[in-house]
């Protein structure tokens, strides 16, 4: 039976794929001057404004009228589609993959969040020298595939007959909704409001963070009425409305099994509310309190079954990351995260990763461990954050090439069980609650049960498909659950050229009542981020409003903008803008709403530099 499913998911993709690609815009991410231009090709040119926050949901729609709208908005719809595949790498049009992907993850927040390293500084479109390096070439990267997610489905979201199907407008406004927060915690104030009315040419209004949050959260309310009201329509629109997600919104699982109705929307919708909460819980914690309570109350994501992602088996594509890590040696794990992994005895540390493909000379002498060389295969070896990559990528010219990166031996996790390019995973959800459990707010039971929730279902690879690596994960979990301490572990650096690293992680993963609140708090972020691997733009939040996981320090920060020390952790990405005119917004109503200079050490509004409890 899943074989005859994951066939069928495979070749609906191919058929969406068509029109899709003939629809979007040609993006060569190998020609600088050429990177995500779009062309201007549409069948409707009409550019309509200002509605895209107003759903009309209570409307009384009939079948005309909803055959008009559809027809009036299929070609519209299809061009949105190709927007949520650029939420994760798309481009072109077409399915995720790894060149734009490498652009919005791996050449930045991979790097912030300590998940990642890259091993050489050479690219054939661009250079950079440490992780803290604002590479013009790379900076860019997340917002302009932000701004192909938002080309796409703003001009749908404008359109007046989009209203004549207020769900379909709801699902693809809390989508734009939710790149547009993505990328604000990234770099800091955008153009929200702007961009949502479908302005087209300068001047652009900067909205600064909070404004951004509290529209946000305005409009997750709405939408939420709105598939409530859903449940009060006439069985021949919800039939209809059933057909047309299932073809053009290829990002929940019920869409593959013919469950379709819009329960995971809703619950999408509040989990996204409950991570807003959690984002604003030191800068706002009483408004923070309100949000989560009155997202858990009202449904969040509770099983697999609705969890929000674009699933690589379904879409017939590879994760980007095999290709960015394995094939193109573009990314390394990171120390701070091999550390993690061996204090704490994750089974990610067996399976996940390769070891070392290739014998190390030593030829530095800031290690007193690391032996005169370390033969191939030996172990899990990172790179320090910061560290001076080397130049090529193959071993023969640079040896941190065969440091460890994504395993794509023959019995692969990463290529054999196809983990899903996550939205909103339901690890994520159980960790946010036992967080607010832990702040004293309702979240419908303990914090410990929601840990413990957390890390069962914080396994990576489809939970659908092949079963063996998820049979590895479960078999070990309840010994790694009941470890009581950390192991001792020392980072070593098998060239010599980086100083050995003793764990920074001291906890254990039991959980254990009579630990601190920072305590608990750190034990829930860090099983938090071994989970979201390897969505790092949460990962990255997560460390800048809590202080966890504990990483090593960045090494070489005076290669950012000079804002940053040593043991400084990186708050924010600066604008990467040349245009005069962009140039020009950003300095009238950017850096105000910014609250302070276009560098890297400059927190955004809820950063708050405060203690957590």
């Amino acid at each position: 039976m899943k074989i005859q499913l994951i066939s069928s998911k495979i070749l609906r993709a191919a058929a969406l794929a068509v029109p899709a690609l003939c629809l979007t815009s040609c993006l060569d991410f190998d020609t600088p001057s050429d990177e995500f231009q779009q062309n201007q090709q549409e069948v409707d040119v009409t550019i309509y404004h200002g509605a895209a926050d107003s759903i009309d949901y209570m409307k009384e729609i009939s079948e005309e009228g909803f055959a008009e709208a559809w027809a009036d908005l299929e070609t519209p719809v299809y061009q949105a589609m190709t927007g949520i595949y650029a939420m994760r790498g798309g481009k072109q049009g077409g399915m995720p993959e790894a060149h734009a992907y490498q652009r919005q993850f791996c050449l930045g927040p991979d790097s912030y969040a300590q998940y990642a390293t890259i091993p050489h500084s050479d690219f054939m479109y661009g250079t950079i020298t440490s992780s803290y390096d604002i590479s013009s070439d790379f900076n860019s990267g997340p917002n302009d595939c932000y701004l192909m997610v938002k080309n796409a489905i703003v001009p749908l979201l404008n359109r007046p007959m989009v209203d004549s199907i207020p769900e379909l407008k709801a699902i693809y406004l809390l989508l734009v909704d939710y790149s547009s927060q993505e990328v604000a915690d990234l770099y800091g104030p955008l153009p929200f409001n702007d961009y949502k009315n479908n302005r087209v040419e300068n001047p652009f209004v900067y909205d600064d963070l909070e404004t951004i949050y509290m529209n946000i959260e305005a409009n997750i309310d709405t939408i939420i009425n709105c598939f409530k009201h859903y449940e009060n329509r006439p069985q021949w629109y919800k039939d209809e409305l059933t057909n047309i997600l299932y073809a053009n919104v290829p990002l929940t699982n019920d869409m593959f099994t013919g469950i379709q109705g819009v329960e995971t929307w809703r619950k999408f919708a509040n989990s996204f509310k409950l991570r807003l909460a959690m984002h604003i819980s030191k800068v706002n914690p009483t408004l923070a309190q309100q949000w989560a309570e009155e997202a858990v109350a009202d449904g969040v994501i509770e099983e697999t079954k609705h969890e929000v992602a674009l699933f690589t088996s379904g879409l017939g594509v590879s994760h980007p990351l095999i290709t960015v890590a394995y094939s193109w040696h573009d990314l390394s794990l990171s120390a701070s995260f091999e550390s993690i992994l061996m204090s704490l005895n994750h089974p990610y540390a067996d399976y996940l990763f390769s070891k070392n493909s290739d014998a190390i000379v030593r030829t530095g002498s800031q290690s007193e461990l690391a032996p005169s060389e370390t033969p191939a295969n030996t172990r899990l070896i990172g790179m320090r954050e910061g560290t001076v990559p080397g130049l090529g990528q193959s071993v023969g010219t640079n040896t941190y090439c065969a440091f460890s990166t994504v395993s794509n031996s023959g019995d692969a996790c990463m290529t054999n069980t196809m983990p899903p390019l996550y939205l909103m995973k339901l690890s994520e959800v159980y960790f946010l609650r036992a967080e607010g459990a832990l702040r004293g707010w309702d979240m419908g039971g303990t914090a410990e049960e929601f840990y413990n929730l957390g890390i069962e279902y914080g396994y990576l690879e489809d939970r659908d498909y092949d079963p063996t690596y998820h049979v590895q994960y479960s078999d070990r979990m309840e010994e790694y659950m009941a470890q009581e301490e950390a192991t001792d572990y020392t980072y070593i650096d098998p060239t010599g050229n980086t100083p050995d690293m003793p764990s920074v992680t001291k906890i254990g993963v039991k959980w254990d009542e009579s630990d601190t609140p920072e305590v608990k708090l750190e034990k829930i972020i860090t099983q938090k981020y071994i989970a979201g691997w390897p969505y790092s733009f949460e990962a990255w939040t997560d460390l800048r409003r809590t202080g966890y996981p504990k990483v090593f320090p960045v090494l070489n920060p005076e290669d950012g903008d000079g804002s940053l020390s040593y043991g400084q952790v990186i708050r924010r990405m600066t604008y990467s803008l040349s245009d005069p005119q962009d140039l020009q917004d950003l300095q009238d109503t950017g850096l105000e709403a910014l609250g302070g200079a276009d560098q890297q050490a400059t927190r955004l509004w809820w950063d708050v530099d405060a203690p957590n409890f």
